[in-house]
């Protein structure tokens, strides 16, 4: 069974280690418990959205890209393909080529 908590609390932390951050400093900026936020990394706490947006901020990373990310890594988990945030240049230049003989 999938947990969106685990998901969430992975994707926060590898958030935090890409910026070089301590559990410590983000829990500090985000005025969150050390050890509330160290149980959302885990897993083992649900994050309110109001905690969610306040690491994000801690973070310096936008709510929408880590939630972004926890939905394409449940997706995997679900075996469901994404699909990319942008169109491929060769299919936006073929739409584009019969956009213009309309």
């Amino acid at each position: 069974m999938i947990l969106v908590r685990q998901e969430i609390g992975e994707v926060l932390r590898d958030f935090r280690q890409q910026k070089g951050r301590t559990l410590r400093q983000v829990a500090s900026r985000a005025s969150v418990a050390l050890g509330y936020l160290s149980e959302v990394e885990r897993g083992q706490k649900e994050a309110s959205s109001e905690i969610l947006a306040s690491v994000a901020e801690a973070l310096d990373v936008p709510i929408s890209t880590i939630m972004r990310e926890v939905g394409d890594r449940i997706s995997v988990l679900e075996g469901i393909q994404t699909f990319p945030d942008v169109v491929p240049d060769d299919l936006m230049a073929s739409v584009d080529a019969e956009l213009s003989l309309r």
